[in-house]
């Protein structure tokens, strides 16, 4: 399975929001979603049906959610700041989990989209996400700009890559 740049995004982007303090599973929502946000960004915020892409979520559209539980999610909407970044979130179980294209992104989410192309080695690969990330100072990590270019811009291709290659080999 090929590791592609939008799953070297989340990971970085995961491993960054958990270096500056998100719990796991909050930190893989945020990576997601940024990668879910930069995806959009480079379409012009475009559906693939050419549609506008929603960024701010409609409580009623998002999937998954039982009718008695919107007002409940209104209530725990956040606009939320890493850094200057700003992702719009909701509160479950005291953490925050992102949203966009009124889309929670999940751990499950998280697993399906994104862990699932490493071929069961998405801990390496994390981990050595997380050593890059720490490498660098903290403003560079609260920097959405920095960030892109610093850390993940320069290295997108070559963890493409390698990612690719050590989820091809056997365990």
């Amino acid at each position: 399975m090929k590791v592609g740049r939008f799953q070297v995004m989340a990971t970085l982007q995961a491993a960054r929001a958990y270096v500056l303090g998100l719990p796991l599973d909050s930190a893989k929502s945020f990576g997601l979603n940024r990668a879910i946000f930069y995806a959009a960004a480079k379409r012009g915020f475009k559906t693939e049906k050419g549609e506008e892409f929603p960024l701010k979520p409609s409580f009623e559209a998002i999937r998954g959610i039982p009718r008695d539980k919107i007002k409940e999610l209104q209530e725990r909407f956040r606009i939320f700041n890493l850094g200057d970044e700003q992702a719009y979130s909701v509160e479950i179980d005291e953490r925050p989990f992102f949203i966009i294209g009124n889309e929670i992104q999940t751990p499950e989410a998280f697993r399906r989209q994104i862990e699932y192309r490493f071929g069961g080695k998405f801990q390496k690969a994390f981990e050595e996400a997380l050593e890059i990330c720490k490498s660098y100072d903290r403003g560079v990590l609260m920097s959405q700009r920095y960030f892109f270019e610093t850390v993940y811009k320069p290295r997108r291709d070559l963890l493409a890559q390698k990612w690719t290659e050590m989820a091809s080999t056997s365990p």
